[in-house]
């Protein structure tokens, strides 16, 4: 028997409010304002620091592959280091926001998306007049190869759960680390915003070479040597694979829209996942997208 899929509605901010830092790689200062914006507006990001404010839908047509991090890029101009916001705004389920910002990459905070969740919840959340668009995922759907992989699978009722393997080998203080989490933005607040950016110490070691991170500290994420995290200590015993989530989230956040299906991925990254989301939104009509032109367009 069809399970009857029923949608939410939408939400935006109710007032604006600005969180400042600096970027990790580029150690620029950023100043970031989200503001509230108009049903089936989505996320966008607003570069206002030159001639006139260019606008940078976050879609996945506006991705450009970039190491390390996930990079939009729309006309002429670009943002960096977005996914820890994006995931903050799903997680939360804020729908509708344009996040106003001077500089192309976003602060790294703590390395986190803690900062970002508790300026969203200290401006306050309201709900707006139209249905949010869902993506129900119909067949599994399976991109990447034995190395890595992310799969969509079809689920029986409403909602979206997520399983990550994260696989380190074990020859290091990561090692191997898997999470399950049904995503509510009560889960979400309470079992992944607080997770933390983290790298081998061989990888910022490299990183420093190439003249990037000049600025960042080893209390500004979490850096592994051989015994565990160097100068900082874990906010959770799995927080490693804890951020692989919360980083998934975010970029399947580039749908703009909510999915309805389980989310299954091993050792998978920024390219994979955004991979999966072209690949289900190319699908959508064949999958089931409930009231979505909008979202529809942003496929073609």
């Amino acid at each position: 028997m069809p399970v009857n899929f029923s949608t939410r509605q939408q939400r935006t901010i109710a007032q604006p409010v600005r969180v400042s830092g600096f970027g990790y790689w580029s150690g620029v200062d950023v100043n970031v304002e989200f503001r509230p914006a108009e049903a089936n507006t989505g996320v966008v990001f607003v570069r206002h620091n030159g001639p006139r404010p260019i606008s940078i839908p976050a879609t996945v047509n506006n991705r450009v592959e970039t190491p390390r991090r996930t990079v939009l890029r729309a006309a002429g101009s670009s943002v960096e280091m977005i996914e820890h916001i994006m995931a903050a705004l799903s997680g939360l389920q804020i729908d509708n926001c344009e996040i106003w910002v001077d500089a192309a990459e976003m602060p790294g905070m703590d390395g986190s998306a803690q900062p970002f969740v508790e300026a969203l919840l200290k401006a306050g959340v309201v709900t707006q007049d139209l249905p949010r668009p869902i993506l129900v995922v119909r067949e599994v759907t399976r991109l990447g190869n034995a190395e890595s992989w992310i799969e969509a699978r079809p689920v029986a009722s409403m909602g979206m759960s997520v399983k990550f393997h994260l696989d380190y080998g074990s020859d290091n203080a990561i090692g191997r680390q898997t999470l399950t989490l049904a995503v509510t933005p009560d889960s979400f607040r309470r079992e992944l915003a607080a997770s933390r950016t983290f790298m081998l110490k061989s990888e910022a070691d490299w990183l420093v070479a190439q003249g990037l991170g000049q600025r960042t500290t080893l209390q500004d994420l979490l850096v592994f040597d051989a015994h565990g995290p160097i100068e900082n200590e874990l906010r959770f015993r799995d927080e490693c694979v804890r951020h692989k989530t919360l980083d998934l989230l975010g970029d399947l956040a580039l749908a703009q829209c909510d999915f309805v299906g389980h989310f299954i991925a091993y050792r998978s990254g920024h390219r994979l996942n955004a991979d999966l989301v072209r690949t289900l939104m190319i699908e959508a009509e064949k999958i089931g997208v409930v009231d979505s032109p909008r979202l529809k367009r942003r496929a073609g």
